[in-house]
């Protein structure tokens, strides 16, 4: 844990795996873009027993890997013991890809990171959440556009 007058530091993240595996879990289940950068097929290649040929568009889905039901044990859920083992210790996992995946990945994700767990953490520490009064449930439908909106 944390003394009170403790400014919240990103090498906290290993003494908060909780924090760490919620942030992980939000960023999962809620990911902002659905599919990655545009990507061009450079040489004619076999992949997964299909024929791609030189010049073909390719647009990475990363939304079926991140609700992929192989990789987590509850795709459709918020569940932060996606991120954590049997001892409450964070985990990553690989199917992990809210900043894309390959040479396309952010070229700021370390930065974004950082930033995202600072942020979240001193918000939770500074501030008490909670639903609305006469509200039932958080609503998680996303309306499509650019990118995924609450």
């Amino acid at each position: 844990m944390l003394g009170a007058a403790q400014t919240i530091c990103y090498e906290d993240r290993e003494r908060l795996p909780y924090t760490r595996a919620v942030l992980h879990e939000v960023q999962r289940l809620s990911s902002v873009v659905a599919v990655g950068a545009v990507r061009q097929c450079v040489t004619s290649t076999w992949m997964h027993g299909y024929y791609v040929p030189k010049g073909t568009i390719i647009l990475p889905n990363l939304a079926s890997v991140l609700y992929d039901p192989e990789c987590w044990e509850s795709p459709h859920q918020f569940n932060p013991g996606h991120f954590l083992d049997k001892d409450g210790n964070f985990v990553a996992n690989e199917a992990f890809l809210p900043f894309s995946a390959g040479h396309r990945v952010c070229p700021v994700e370390q930065l974004a990171r950082m930033e995202l767990f600072l942020m979240f953490a001193t918000l939770l520490r500074t501030f008490q959440f909670q639903l609305p009064e006469g509200s039932q449930d958080l609503g998680l439908e996303y309306v499509f556009g650019g990118t995924l909106q609450p």
